[in-house]
């Protein structure tokens, strides 16, 4: 995909990552979707190929006037999208499906200046290829426990001044409920016991276009000691993350491909960092990429059965944001 940098299968990288997990050698890496691709090295690597991955610091920008606009997918091609995944629901095939598209955007700034303002929990430039600034955690590990933040549910604060729209609403907290169900199942494929530790908490994130509630919750285990700090082993039991494909994740993810028909990438693939001695991820959502000359922001959200199509569609527009 990048010439300059030298991407292999997942597969390929994941022993190397136990072993520098074992020896307590930091290093960065990001992955693709579906496993196809990865690239994992130390910070001085990383940087050389133009690789900048920002996990939980400041944004070191000085607030440049960017403009901003985007041409979201006619509503009645999202329909045929929606409409599709609701019959696998209703078939029974998923109980939830994370569907996505690509939104045009025009901005009159370079990439590195978004990247540096950018507000977020988890940030990653990859050369002049593609941006993302997720508020979204994949999995920490310290001290030989395991924790995992599910992220589903989004409402406008403008329109919902409190939190108790979003509290209320059937089809989030549904979402909600079955993406915690399949972390907690997720997490005891390398840890035991688990449990919830905080159940439908919400966070306010900024945007460019007024500010969103984020509804989460957090889950922990002791990992298994057979795992101890084998990362690429951990990684490869829970990948690809369950907040963006749905449940069950095998044909749930066949229904995506066969909605979404495009490729994702590196977008909802997964980035972070190990220092040595515990490991810090985040899942690559709120995504910029250039693609053909063209700047492609990659957004999506939860359908469930009780989905409704013009709210799921705003809710896709509306991620298309920018985090300051």
């Amino acid at each position: 995909m990048f010439p300059s940098i030298p991407l292999v299968p997942f597969a390929e990288v994941s022993e190397q990552m136990d072993t520098w997990g074992m020896l307590g050698i930091p290093f960065q890496f990001f992955i693709s979707y579906d496993g196809t691709q990865a690239w994992a090295g130390s910070k001085q690597e990383a940087q050389k190929l133009g690789i900048h991955i920002q996990i939980r610091q400041k944004p070191s920008g000085s607030g440049q006037s960017v403009h901003f606009a985007k041409s979201p997918i006619p509503l009645e091609t999202y329909r045929h999208k929606f409409e599709y995944v609701q019959r696998e629901l209703k078939k029974g095939n998923s109980f939830l499906v994370n569907l996505t598209a690509e939104t045009p955007i025009q901005v009159n700034v370079p990439l590195q200046i978004i990247f540096d303002q950018a507000h977020a929990a988890y940030k990653m430039k990859c050369a002049e290829e593609f941006i993302v600034f997720s508020p979204e955690c994949f999995i920490q590990i310290k001290d030989h426990k395991i924790y995992s933040y599910p992220m589903k549910g989004t409402s406008s604060v403008r329109s919902n001044p409190s939190t108790d729209t979003l509290m209320a609403d059937q089809k989030e907290q549904a979402e909600h409920a079955t993406i915690v169900d399949l972390i907690r199942n997720d997490l005891s494929r390398v840890a035991f016991p688990i449990q919830v530790d905080s159940y439908k908490y919400t966070e306010q994130v900024k945007t460019n276009e007024g500010d969103l509630w984020q509804m989460s919750s957090q889950i922990s285990g002791l990992l298994l000691p057979e795992l101890k700090g084998k990362i690429g082993s951990i990684l490869s039991e829970l990948l690809p993350a369950g907040s963006i494909t749905g449940a069950p994740k095998a044909s749930t993810m066949q229904i995506i491909a066969e909605a979404e028909q495009y490729d994702r990438g590196f977008y909802t693939g997964i980035m972070g960092e190990f220092d040595g001695q515990n490991l810090d991820s985040g899942v690559m959502i709120r995504f910029i990429e250039r693609k053909s000359g063209q700047l492609i922001f990659k957004s999506g959200g939860g359908i469930t059965v009780f989905s409704e199509l013009e709210k799921e569609y705003n809710e896709l527009i509306q991620k298309v944001y920018l985090p300051f």
